[in-house]
């Protein structure tokens, strides 16, 4: 007896994955955490789109932001999405943007300078720190 159950013991499991009657392994627990932009070294910035900013108009990828600097969300009429480089924005629009720390001011003065001179700020010299060259 002693035999019997020990010969059932050790092929009980290898049978059991021949026939596909495993329980199916327990999935690998994912931490999720709240915007860890401080080990990061990254900034959230908020930009809403006002009335009268040359922003309205120019889409997304005409924002020419920095490396290191995205677009995460959009909100408009109360509702968030990711927006597609073709965006056109519009006045009323918040933006979020996250940006690292050697990049922020560059974000910052390419927003301000869109938001003078639309998509052609550069054409214009516009480097949105009130210079003009």
């Amino acid at each position: 007896m002693v035999i019997f159950t020990m010969l059932q013991t050790s092929t009980l499991a290898p049978v059991a994955r021949r026939l596909g009657v495993t329980a199916p392994a327990e999935p690998a627990e994912i931490v999720v955490e709240t915007a860890p932009l401080d080990r990061m070294g990254a900034d959230l910035l908020q930009l809403e789109i006002p009335p009268g900013s040359r922003l309205a108009g120019v889409h997304l990828d005409e924002l020419r932001l920095p490396v290191g600097a995205v677009v995460t969300l959009l909100l408009r009429d109360g509702t968030g999405s990711v927006p597609e480089p073709d965006t056109r924005l519009k006045v009323g629009d918040s933006l979020l943007i996250v940006a690292t720390a050697q990049v922020r001011e560059e974000t910052e003065r390419r927003l301000r300078a869109v938001g003078r001179r639309g998509r052609l700020a550069r054409w214009f010299h516009e480097y949105g720190d009130g210079r003009a060259e």
